[in-house]
């Protein structure tokens, strides 16, 4: 017999119920209003009393309702059909829905039990496998979508029958296993999962050594993330955290897109669900929205549906990691996550931290950012997680809890600035504040050697002083005036400006300069080295803000123009003239 209870307190979204039996931790509650049922969560254990936390909202629900605890953790349902798919916290199918505004306690199944897929079986009969063990697959969309061994299975199974090639639907059975000790079990194409333990398909993770293309020269060039491998974008409002994340999901070299816009406001979502069906993938020319799934909830939904829809995200993602495929994931934003934590924890009246977050908030982030990786799956593929979260401080206050727990745990840092924001200097992520952990790594620095540079590394990090050392004479020159400070620091002021609209800048609205292939910023980081060594001669700082606006404008027009064209080396041949007219004099 299930569990049952009666609710006894109600402080907003946390509900107070009085059980009649064993609950755990984590289970899943259904509580009534009238013919409505909420689903809640468990929190917190005290006695017989279960502390929950409601998905919606509690409005006009009552001490003494009934509640039935489901003896399950919250879950999400995963088989094909998952793709293009705009979901809630819940998993619920927003498409499904009927109207304008959610229903309270309304839910719908996430797939589409009618749908037929053309199957193609890769087990066969007699094959040992385990859990996450590949079976089958499905074409959805166009990608590859693997029909495996249900996660929930431990340890090793024989496959009994295998269903041949043809079209079946996601509850038709597509195999029967036999387990260690010869009890039967039939598979389908779907399985369920609880969000909050992390999916372990796969032997090992190991440390991440590929870069990740995505296009963009600033975090390309200057700090780049690799496949597998974590970081986040924080920064004040209005500083393009989110245009930034939208350009990385049309970019970024990876097959499949997970967004979690947890907390976000409203017309930012709707933007997500209006723009991305009609966006082309630059990098197959198909929909972008192909091969991207959405975990939406709204800054004016219950709080502790923020929670859910990070886990959602996440465990989706894990789904596809374990397919051998190359995931991004996306949030916006954790610190809207993160506040959702604190108001469930001050309503339980724990002992609060800084700001009165959670005293344990970097733990939960640590755990959470830790799920991402680079692993080497059972049968020897591999699959990998991107995980690129935002961080939305308050005043722009990048020594807030979040944005120092975040920064413990993600190996890049992309700062968003609000002077460069201001001054139309995109993306706006600050050069010096930001940084990648990863070019620490030994592993990386033998791919970039590889396959980019053996002085790509090195190229960097002088590219970095230069920026240092020009933010430095901008700052003697703002004091002392023009006329004040010797010709050299307006000339470093504007090498450093060479590098600022070169590198760093980036047209989004240019078909062609939106997106920078990593062969291309390797030959315009050589082509702005070689102005940054060149020796030059001035008589007044009138003529190096001349001649340097003149180059500049050069440059920029090389990144406007397709690599390598014939408009691209008149281009080139202007600034080398110009550089061969500064030497000779």
């Amino acid at each position: 017999m299930p569990t049952t209870g009666k609710v006894k307190g109600i402080i907003s979204n946390l509900v107070i119920v009085d059980a009649n039996g064993p609950v755990a931790q984590n289970e899943i509650c259904m509580i009534s209003i009238g013919n409505t049922k909420l689903m809640a969560e468990v929190i917190k254990l005290q006695g017989n009393q279960a502390f929950m936390q409601v998905f919606e909202s509690t409005r006009g629900l009552r001490i003494g309702a009934e509640a039935e605890f489901t003896g399950s953790m919250l879950e999400v349902t995963l088989g094909p059909g998952i793709l293009s798919r705009n979901y809630d916290g819940l998993q619920n199918d927003l498409d499904k829905f009927e109207g304008i505004f959610l229903k309270k306690g309304e839910h719908n199944f996430p797939l589409d039990e009618n749908a037929v897929w053309e199957y193609k079986p890769i087990a066969e009969t007699g094959d040992s496998v385990i859990a996450g063990s590949w079976l089958g697959e499905v074409t959805e969309n166009w990608i590859p979508h693997k029909i495996m061994v249900p996660f929930k299975f431990s340890g090793n199974y024989h496959v009994k029958w295998i269903a041949g090639s043809g079209d079946y639907s996601i509850n038709d059975v597509i195999a029967i296993l036999n387990d260690e000790n010869g009890r039967e079990h039939q598979v389908t194409m779907v399985q369920k999962w609880p969000v909050k333990i992390p999916v372990k398909a796969y032997k090992n993770k190991t440390r991440p050594f590929r870069i990740m293309e995505t296009g963009i020269r600033v975090i390309d060039t200057l700090n780049p993330i690799t496949e597998g491998g974590t970081g986040f974008i924080p920064g004040p409002f209005g500083c393009g955290k989110t245009v930034l994340q939208h350009a990385l999901s049309r970019q970024a070299e990876a097959d499949m897109v997970v967004i979690a816009a947890c907390g976000e406001r409203a017309n930012e979502v709707v933007e997500i669900f209006t723009e991305f069906p009609e966006l082309i993938d630059v990098r197959t020319g198909r929909k972008l929205m192909e091969r991207t799934t959405i975990i939406a909830n709204t800054s004016n939904m219950p709080v502790a549906a923020r929670e859910a829809s990070v886990y959602t995200a996440m465990t989706i993602a894990e789904y596809y990691r374990s397919m051998g495929l190359k995931i991004l994931l996306l949030a916006d934003s954790t610190s809207r996550w993160a506040q959702a934590l604190r108001e469930m924890s001050n309503r339980m009246e724990e002992l609060p931290g800084p700001d009165a977050f959670p005293m344990d908030l970097p733990a939960i982030i640590s755990n959470y950012y830790s799920r991402a990786g680079y692993v080497e799956l059972n049968n020897g593929e591999t699959g990998s997680i991107t995980f690129i979260g935002t961080v939305s401080p308050a005043g722009g206050n990048l020594k807030e809890p979040v944005t120092e727990s975040t920064k413990k745990v993600a190996r890049c840092f992309y700062a968003l600035s609000q002077q460069r924001s201001d001054s139309k200097r995109y993306p706006a992520i600050d050069p010096i504040e930001s940084y990648s952990k990863y070019l620490e790594y030994e592993e990386v620095k033998d791919y970039v050697s590889e396959h980019i540079s053996s002085e790509w590394i090195d190229n960097v990090i002088k590219v970095k002083d230069v920026l240092l050392r020009g933010r430095e004479g901008q700052e003697q020159i703002n004091i002392l005036g023009d006329d004040g400070v010797p010709i050299d620091y307006h000339i470093r002021f504007w090498k450093s400006e060479v590098i600022d609209f070169i590198i760093l800048q980036q047209d989004g609205f240019d078909a062609i300069d939106c997106i920078t292939p990593l062969e291309r910023q390797k030959y315009m980081l050589t082509a702005v080295l070689e102005i940054i060594d060149a020796e030059m001669k001035f008589n007044t700082f009138e003529e190096v803000a001349a001649w340097f606006k003149k180059l500049i404008n050069s440059l920029k027009q090389m990144n406007y123009s397709s690599f390598k064209s014939k408009e691209f080396y008149k281009y080139k041949k202007d600034v080398d003239e110009m550089l061969n007219e500064i030497a000779k004099s």
